[in-house]
């Protein structure tokens, strides 16, 4: 991952100047190798012999092999579990963690995958051990652009954005895995390319997508989107496809298609190709705040997830918002409430 080589080589230089912070957060898209990265840095962190030159672990010591075993009991990662969002006794767990001598390392590394996804009382458990930082720990938190955290957890972090790749970038290294696949199962080229516009460049989601069944479950998405907005299925037909894909999919879909309604009423080009003709018609026929008033819409959607809503009712919600952007009368059947 070459666009990852800038921010690891300057993270390295504080490593050899021990000015390494007790908390590090790491920022940037969906798919731009922020776990890849933070993996690397705890495997890094408990080696015995790293190279910090180069960035680069011994891979024979004591560390490196219960590291790449995924074994390490001295490296711990707290994520989402059964739920969207991470709960506080999985934060308890860590603090519990934190206080703990180290088992076989130097230090204790703890991994929060996605930080963006800390409850209210889970992350004001974590507040406390930020403001009380532990001399052998590290924290290492993941953030999705975008998404929403506690100032006060922020502001006692050091942020450590991670930039999306160029796109020759992005597209060498997506070939680069799927060389490594069935020739006869490979995605063609345009394929690839699509999977890249879609994932906004990011070339690990990019590479999910193509692994998966979400090709195919946006297009379907898609189609009945459009559908909808013609009047021509219900507002229960419409959210089928959307439901299949889950909330944050579906949230992350729309918030693509109200970015790019913003885009193409500045004048701009849109991301998702595909979708850019029915857009561009929108743009033409609304002001301008009304692809804001999409997108906050779409973030309030992302928020009461926290509370576990229903999926189908948030993009029930989302896609009458969207029909509202029509200039025609909507037909009767397209006003039905989802239940």
């Amino acid at each position: 991952m070459s666009w990852l080589s800038e921010p690891w080589q300057r993270l390295c230089r504080i490593l050899a100047e021990d000015r390494l912070p007790h908390a590090l957060l790491i920022t940037g898209e969906q798919g731009v190798g922020k776990r890849f990265f933070a993996d690397q840095l705890a495997a890094l962190l408990v080696c015995e012999q790293p190279d910090l030159t180069t960035g680069a672990r011994c891979g024979h010591c004591k560390q490196c092999e219960l590291t790449t075993a995924g074994t390490h009991p001295d490296v711990r990662c707290y994520s989402p579990e059964k739920s969207r969002m991470i709960r506080i006794d999985q934060i308890r767990s860590l603090s519990s963690f934190a206080v703990a001598s180290p088992q076989v390392a130097g230090r204790k590394i703890a991994l929060i995958d996605r930080a963006d996804q800390l409850n209210i009382n889970s992350a004001n458990a974590l507040l406390k051990t930020l403001e009380e930082p532990v001399a052998d720990l590290v924290l290492i938190l993941l953030q999705e652009s975008g998404r929403p955290i506690l100032p006060t957890i922020r502001s006692r972090c050091q942020t450590w954005p991670i930039a999306a790749p160029s796109p020759d970038q992005a597209s060498r290294w997506l070939q680069t895995q799927l060389d490594q696949t069935n020739a006869e199962t490979r995605p063609t080229a345009d394929q690839c390319r699509r999977a890249l516009m879609l994932a906004a460049n990011a070339p690990r989601l990019a590479l999910t997508y193509l692994s998966g069944d979400f090709m195919a479950q946006r297009n379907q998405a898609f189609e009945h989107f459009r559908q909808f907005m013609k009047g021509q299925i219900t507002v229960g037909e419409a959210a089928k496809p959307f439901k299949a894909l889950g909330l944050e999919t579906s949230l992350w879909l729309f918030e693509g298609w109200a970015g790019d309604l913003a885009r193409l009423g500045a004048g701009a080009a849109a991301r998702d190709e595909e979708a850019a003709d029915m857009l561009g018609f929108l743009a033409r026929h609304n002001p301008a705040w009304r692809a804001h008033e999409l997108i906050e819409m779409i973030h309030e959607s992302r928020m009461a997830g926290v509370y576990n809503v229903s999926p189908e009712m948030e993009v029930g919600r989302l896609l009458i918002a969207w029909q509202k952007l029509m200039p025609v009368k909507r037909v009767a059947a397209s006003q039905k409430v989802l239940l």
